[in-house]
């Protein structure tokens, strides 16, 4: 018992850390990414494969916010019957496109280690949060993995919803996706930031380029 207190202890120690250097590594990151663009011109062959990533992680993104109901309601149905973290598996995704355009290991070291440090202690957080706060967290948990999607939705025993015919639900009632919910959740924000990084990938380099050479 005092080896899981210790164990507990710790890893929300590690969870506090974790939401301090959050922010800083994003800064790191951007600072990276800025630096790898000046060092190396991105091609546009990398930029077109990249796309092939970063939209369908946008898109899941997108798709997973219509149906979070946060501290209301376990998610189940939509995407979350493949996969318990839809939402960080989309910015995976969105990660690795921008690393394939900019074809940079050091990119991607310094992104796999920021999954590492702050998104697994932060999924283990909320997870224990979600085992807390609902039931048949469990039972979610045991037909649907928690990153990698499995190949075919899962049933929960009570995801069919009851209704009654005589009053209409909203899609978000019916455990669809809730458009309103997109908009709340400003999952938009995702979409428009990809859209920055790519006006960055194909005009930045040149800008800088021309700021440089404009001080000589």
């Amino acid at each position: 018992m005092s080896t899981e207190t210790s164990q507990n202890s710790s890893m929300q120690a590690w969870q506090r850390i974790a939401r301090r250097i959050r922010v800083p590594l994003g800064f790191v990151t951007a600072a990276l990414y800025i630096y790898e663009l000046w060092r190396q011109a991105p091609a546009l062959p990398a930029i077109a494969w990249s796309l092939l990533l970063v939209v369908p992680g946008v898109w899941l993104r997108a798709y997973a916010s219509g149906y979070v109901k946060k501290n209301a309601e376990l998610a189940v149905t939509g995407p979350y019957a493949y996969t318990r973290n839809p939402l960080y598996l989309g910015s995976m995704l969105i990660a690795a496109g921008f690393v394939v355009a900019l074809q940079s290991w050091l990119l991607a070291a310094v992104l796999a280690a920021g999954f590492a440090f702050i998104y697994i202690p932060t999924i283990a957080s909320e997870e224990r949060f979600l085992r807390t706060a609902f039931a048949d967290f469990d039972a979610y948990c045991q037909r649907v993995p928690r990153l990698l999607p499995r190949l075919t939705a899962a049933q929960m025993p009570d995801s069919a919803p009851q209704t009654d015919s005589s009053t209409p639900e909203s899609p978000a009632a019916q455990g669809g996706f809730s458009f309103p919910l997109y908009l709340q959740h400003r999952e938009y924000n995702a979409a428009i930031g990809a859209v920055l990084l790519y006006l960055c990938l194909i005009g930045l380099r040149p800008l800088i380029a021309t700021l440089v050479h404009g001080a000589h």
